[in-house]
């Protein structure tokens, strides 16, 4: 990619309109902004495989296994492992050559007006830089200092967009991957 500093549609288009890289996205606790970028800004069936939202404790536990807290490192781990499985499981053999495979995942408690406190939690994606490539990881821990849900909401929406165009085309240059993570929100 270029190295003109692009905003969150730019990222997730340029992003969608390469062929090379395949994956899922799931996001419990503050809706599914990360995934809606993608999927606003056309094109998404070239890079996303699927993408979901098991709000339900009982449904997420089914999915992911039981974890002591739901917005946890733990928690995260056991959806980026399982949705990377899956996609190994099901696209390895129809894919695996010509795509590089991620997923994504974040879990998270927005602001809260009853307990009054602000919101943080876990974002992570496990990817590959080329296909067959053993896997990396970045894991996340944010605090939100928004003052409603939707604040909120679109911050995370945003940060996923980074992380993972992050993930994709900045990997040889942790330092750039870092600050990048904050564009469009400062």
């Amino acid at each position: 990619m270029p190295n003109t500093k692009l905003d969150t549609y730019q990222k997730a288009l340029a992003f969608n309109m390469d062929r090379n890289t395949y994956g899922t996205l799931a996001e419990i606790g503050a809706g599914q902004e990360t995934v809606r970028w993608f999927f606003k800004v056309g094109g998404a069936a070239g890079s996303i495989a699927k993408s979901m939202s098991a709000y339900d404790m009982k449904f997420s536990d089914t999915i992911y296994g039981e974890c002591e807290r739901y917005v946890s490192r733990e928690r995260l781990h056991a959806m980026l492992e399982k949705e990377y499985d899956i996609l190994l499981q099901r696209l390895n053999d129809t894919r695996g050559d010509d795509n590089a495979f991620f997923a994504f995942a974040n879990t998270v408690a927005t602001f809260s007006y009853t307990q009054q406190r602000t919101g943080h939690g876990w974002l992570g994606i496990r990817f590959q830089t080329r296909p067959h490539e053993d896997v990396s990881q970045i894991d996340l821990h944010v605090s939100l200092n928004g003052h409603s849900n939707t604040q909120d909401q679109e911050t995370l929406g945003i940060l996923g967009v980074n992380l993972i165009y992050g993930a994709r085309y900045l990997h040889e240059n942790p330092i750039e991957l870092l600050l990048s993570l904050m564009d469009d929100l400062s």
